[in-house]
Order: structure tokens, then C-alpha cells, then sequence
């Protein structure tokens, strides 16, 4: 079990402020480092939950990225006053800025769409049109991500939410740690509709096969993560799903989950028996298919 924080008394930074939307978010100084400290938002499709469990998910999303190789948005839980909150390492230090993705898009100016526009063939025209950074290195960094946001069902990856640090005065340009990660492993649940899905098969198939959907979308349509990861010609994508598989470590993302802190042991056990389903029936599943149809 990882160490309890309370952040009550920290000290607050009031210079630094947060954009996003889901929930507020305040600067604190921890053990002389900045933090941005999330604090759990109104659920928007469960009215029985007084808040959600997006800082849970957000840790956790973030520690089973860092596990399959990114670098990733240290992240921690603690309390707050009467609330579970995730304290996230403020990346922008340095001399460095942060740019959405979407900035970048907008930049490319024949895109037909917004920088926020999540039609997956205009952000893959973006990628290949930018000079920013190397397209082939991005292309394949955006599949990574999008194959390991399948295996922790996140359906809010879009384009404000990863990007790049800029350094404008030596010219340097990096993709920033993968962060904001809250909406991910199913967080507007209650533990008792938690045990009622761990009970039921047909429930942990919806779970699984209809639902959460990449906020990206195909022609018009969210992506369903399987059936796009079974269809697609894409190359890189399939790439990216080979390797992500081979790094996929269940022992040490069951190890994350155990070692959460504030959590009960059937939350617990829900988060590890859907990871290990998503593992199974649709990275797995995908790739399976894949070199089955390879050898017909």
C-alpha cells in the first residue's frame, strides 16, 4: 500500500491556474514541487454517486501508462479535507510551454476541421502535415497511446488533452508526459453496480464490447476500439497494437490496482478482472484475428 497524504494545510499557489473541465483544480507546493491538485467532479451520467471516481482512474490510468513505457504525469492520491483528491507533477517547468495537439492542428491550415475536431483522418492529416515535430515518430506515439486507451477504456483522449512542450528560446520541441487520464476504468460506477458487473457476463460484455468508445471518431462515428483494432489497414496502428501487447504486464498492473490506496478490495477486484477482459478480448482478440487472416 503506497504512503497516505493529506494536503489540507499545503501550501497554495494562487499564480498558478488550470484550465480543463472536469473539476477544479488548484496549485500546491509539496515537499518543495508544484502540484495540480484535481479535485472529483459531479457525475454527468449517474445522479446516485456524489462524485466521481475520475481521480482514481486518473492515478491509476496514469501509472499503467508508465508501465507500458511512457513518460508520464507523476500522479498521487490524497485527501483534501473530507475529499480523495490527485495531486499531478506539474510538467511545465524549465523554460518549457505546453501546446495542445489541437493548437497544432489549427496551424495546419488546410485541416478541415477545428483543433478540436476529432475526425481521425484529419488528425492523421495534421500529423503528416505539421513540422513541428517528426511525423513518423508522432504517428507512431498516437497509436501507442491509442491502443493503451483501449486496454484502460478511455473515451476522452482528444485533442486538448495530449500535446507538446515547447522551449521557444533554445528551439526544442518534445511530446509532453501522457496526463489527464480520469476518464478511464469506468469511473461515474458505484461499488455496488461494480459487484453487480464482476456477477454478470452479459454486463462485463457491454463493458467491454459497446461501451466506453474512443472520443475519436470514423467517418462521423466514435470508434469502437475493437472493431477498429480488428479492421483497420493502418499500419502503424497495427504496429503499435503488437507492441503495446508485448508490453502489457497484468502482475505488475495488478500490483498498481493493489497498491491504491482508499480503495476497498471489490473496487479493487473489478479494476483488475476489466483490465485483464480488455487485455483478452480486445488487444488480444484484435491481434489474434489479425494473423489468423495473415495465414489464410
Amino acid at each position: 500500500m503506497r504512503n497516505l497524504i493529506d494536503l489540507t494545510n499545503a501550501k497554495v499557489n494562487p499564480l498558478r491556474i488550470y484550465g480543463g473541465k472536469n473539476g477544479n483544480k488548484i496549485c500546491v507546493n509539496y515537499e518543495n514541487e508544484y502540484y495540480m491538485v484535481k479535485f472529483p467532479p459531479k457525475p454527468s451520467k449517474n445522479p446516485e454517486m456524489s462524485y466521481t471516481n475520475s481521480c482514481i482512474s486518473e492515478d491509476i490510468g496514469c501509472r499503467i501508462f508508465a508501465s507500458l513505457g511512457f513518460d508520464t504525469q507523476e500522479t498521487f492520491l490524497a485527501r483534501y479535507g473530507n475529499k480523495i483528491v490527485v495531486a499531478c507533477k506539474d510538467f511545465v517547468v524549465g523554460g518549457f510551454s505546453f501546446k495542445e495537439f489541437a493548437h497544432l492542428k489549427n496551424a495546419v491550415i488546410d485541416s478541415s476541421q477545428s483543433g478540436y475536431g476529432t475526425e481521425l483522418s484529419d488528425v492523421l492529416h495534421t500529423i503528416h502535415e505539421q513540422e513541428l515535430f517528426s511525423s513518423d515518430k508522432l504517428e507512431n506515439y498516437f497509436w501507442n497511446m491509442f491502443v493503451s486507451d483501449a486496454l484502460i477504456g478511455n473515451f476522452d483522449r482528444h485533442n486538448g488533452n495530449w500535446g507538446f512542450l515547447i522551449n521557444e528560446n533554445t528551439t526544442e520541441v518534445k511530446i509532453a508526459p501522457v496526463f489527464d487520464c480520469g476518464s478511464c476504468l469506468y469511473p461515474q460506477m458505484k461499488e455496488d453496480g461494480m459487484k453487480y458487473v464482476l456477477g454478470n457476463n452479459n454486463e462485463i460484455e457491454k463493458r467491454l464490447f459497446e461501451f466506453p468508445n474512443s472520443v475519436l471518431r470514423y467517418k462521423g462515428v466514435k470508434i469502437n476500439y475493437l472493431r477498429y483494432l480488428t479492421e483497420t489497414n493502418n499500419e502503424c496502428c497495427i504496429k503499435s497494437l503488437k507492441d503495446i501487447c508485448d508490453k502489457v504486464d497484468l502482475k505488475t498492473i495488478n500490483k498498481i490496482i493493489d497498491d491504491t490506496p482508499y480503495i476497498s478490495e471489490s473496487y479493487k477486484e473489478f479494476l483488475s478482472k476489466m483490465i485483464n477482459e480488455r487485455k483478452v478480448h480486445i488487444l488480444d482478440k484484435a491481434l489474434s484475428l489479425r494473423f489468423d487472416n495473415a495465414n489464410v
